[in-house]
């Protein structure tokens, strides 16, 4: 489950990440691509690990409302060619 959740999450970033703030950007790319913690994170950015915590959730909220209005993954999903077909 954890894992699904890491990799939906890094498709949507790669799919919406430009759209986020570049405050959230960087926690997500700190936090799910480097593997920091929230308190290292929080240390880094001089905020707390509250904060940092807040923030992944509300990046991670905007990347799902930007796929539910988009569909860009699910669209991309939807058009693979499954392996050994042509």
């Amino acid at each position: 489950m954890i894992l699904q959740k890491l990799g939906r999450i890094a498709q949507l970033y790669d799919l919406y990440g430009p759209l986020l703030t570049p405050k959230q950007q960087e926690a997500v790319r700190l936090y799910y691509e480097q593997d920091l913690s929230l308190g290292e994170i929080a240390s880094e950015c001089k905020v707390s690990r509250q904060a940092i915590h807040d923030l992944l959730r509300r990046s991670e909220a905007a990347l799902e409302k930007y796929e539910q209005k988009l569909g860009l993954l699910n669209k991309s999903h939807v058009l693979r060619i499954p392996s050994g077909r042509t």
